[in-house]
């Protein structure tokens, strides 16, 4: 299975958490769905858990932060070397910058950030915690994709951020890029979502490896989810995508089962 204990390059997804109004409801919906073991934080987390899977760190769990009514997201971090040159990087090129990053405990330094196309993601710079140690693996991430109305724009503003090279794989119907770091190895993806129904979100979309992509969305569904896509066929792997019973939107998918 793989696994790290090493701090992931920067520009990296390294971490997934949900915000969500209810973290209990929240622990016992993923910990059914994805076989989790969502250990409890010191008093000084605020209430944030750990979702561990075969013993490794591999998601957060934790109530919404902030006075302002805000919807329960799943937010994709990426990591940074140094998290205060990353945000003067995101001013730069546009972006906003919710908070000047701060210090969590002994385990790292973060802030959460938009794009210029209003996707919100997490920058997280590792101390203790060096990020998620198990990956591409049932149960765990195994990828996270924007998608977005402003798809060029948004591939300028991660190339100056991150210094990301995209590579398009998709076509004239379905814009699709794969993003990379100096090592050219993909990390993630991006979609163009403009053909979609006017007023939706940009967002940044985790998915999980599951064994099974319908008896995952299957269950997702009898555990209170809704399912809003598939499943289907894709040549990356059989998936759907879900909404949590607290409205967090997730991608489910079997990498073993591809087609075209």
């Amino acid at each position: 299975m793989p696994t790290t204990d090493k701090v992931w390059p920067q520009g990296t997804p390294c971490w997934v958490d949900c915000s969500v109004d209810d973290p209990a409801a929240a622990r016992d919906f993923y910990s059914q769905l994805l076989g989790w073991e969502v250990l409890d934080s010191p008093p000084e987390a605020g209430g944030y858990l750990m979702a561990m899977l075969d013993g490794k760190p591999a998601a957060g769990i934790g109530p919404k932060m902030g006075p302002d009514p805000m919807p329960s997201v799943w937010t994709t971090y990426f990591a940074a070397d140094s998290a205060d040159k990353i945000a003067g990087a995101v001013t730069q090129a546009g972006g906003a910058v919710f908070m000047p990053p701060f210090d969590v405990m002994d385990v790292g330094r973060m802030f959460i950030a938009a794009d210029t196309a209003g996707a919100v993601f997490g920058v997280w710079e590792a101390k203790a915690h060096t990020g998620a140690q198990i990956y591409n693996e049932p149960g765990a991430y195994c990828w996270n994709d924007l998608q977005t109305t402003g798809y060029k724009p948004s591939q300028d503003f991660y190339n100056s951020v991150f210094g990301w090279s995209f590579d398009e794989i998709g076509n004239e119907q379905m814009p699709y890029s794969t993003f990379a770091g100096p090592d050219g190895r993909p990390m993630g993806g991006m979609a163009d979502s403009s053909g979609q129904p006017a007023g939706a979100p940009n967002y940044w979309l985790t998915w999980f490896q599951v064994a099974g992509a319908d008896a995952a969305l299957n269950k997702a569904n009898s555990l209170g989810a809704t399912v809003l896509m598939g499943p289907s066929d894709s040549p990356f792997g059989r998936m759907g995508i879900v909404s949590g019973p607290q409205g967090e939107v997730f991608g489910l998918i079997d990498t073993t089962v591809t087609s075209g």
